[in-house]
């Protein structure tokens, strides 16, 4: 099964990552899902994420 999600390299310095390592750890996440989770909501606030269709009203 493919992965439908885009990868790039990403630097950071290290204690950047340690910091985050430590808050994803405490929020039981990877430090990707992390990552995307704290993008995913910046992204939210900003009032940036693209809006899902809708789904069609039922007959």
């Amino acid at each position: 099964m493919a992965s439908d999600k885009k990868s790039f390299p990403l630097r950071l310095d290290p204690e950047i990552y340690r910091a985050l390592e430590q808050w994803a750890s405490d929020e039981f996440r990877s430090v990707n899902g992390h990552l995307e989770f704290l993008i995913r909501e910046a992204l939210r606030q900003a009032n940036r994420l693209p809006k899902k269709p809708s789904p069609p009203p039922e007959e």
